[in-house]
């Protein structure tokens, strides 16, 4: 069984490798805490907020993640694709998540405002309705990826290929456009 917290704010605190395992954390903000050093397991954040936190390399394996909200926080290189996909939901503002990965996660509906998110993994993942505002996608991969109504239209330097991936009625800005056309090698100005 494990350990359950509902309703507590937790400040610049560094968790050490195993020290969040096996617990569940409900309506709990977490300001300027340091999880670089995890390798999570068996928790679950429901309906919780990081502000100004570190995960950069941390492990999120067996992660369930339900409304949560990340803002301002470094999140490179981790592999969100291993969490609970079971109601897996979370947004993103003012956030790092530059190599990180999403591979075959369904994330509809998922917002990335103001994010830099180079090479980060999408290929196969369910990005329906999906809003980047004004994220740097710069090497990003969305190959396989299904992004029929995403909103990439305030986004930049995206390099997506509509023969790989499905991008039925999303939106672009006419000044990107160049990032669906890369692969036939043309210049537009």
């Amino acid at each position: 069984m494990s350990d359950y917290f509902l309703d507590v704010e937790y400040n610049k605190l560094t968790y050490g490798e195993k020290e969040v395992n096996l617990k569940e954390f409900e309506c709990c903000t977490f300001n300027g805490c340091d999880f670089t050093k995890c390798n999570f397991i068996g928790v679950i954040f429901i309906d919780c907020t990081f502000n100004d936190c570190l995960f950069s390399g941390a492990k999120i394996n067996h992660v369930a993640l339900r409304s949560v909200f990340f803002n301002r926080c470094k999140i490179e290189d981790v592999n969100f694709s291993m969490c609970d996909k079971l109601i897996f939901e979370v947004h993103f503002k003012e956030c790092v998540l530059d190599f990180s990965k999403f591979y075959t996660l369904k994330i509809k509906a998922t917002s990335f405002v103001d994010c830099s998110m180079v090479a980060v993994d999408f290929m196969n993942a369910d990005l329906t309705e999906v809003v980047f505002d004004n994220c740097d996608l710069y090497r990003s991969e969305f190959g396989k990826a299904n992004a029929n109504k995403a909103n990439f239209k305030t986004s930049y330097n995206y390099s997506i290929d509509p023969t790989k991936t499905k991008i039925k009625k999303a939106l672009f800005s006419l000044a990107e456009i160049k990032g669906l056309l890369f692969k036939h090698d043309i210049v537009v100005t």
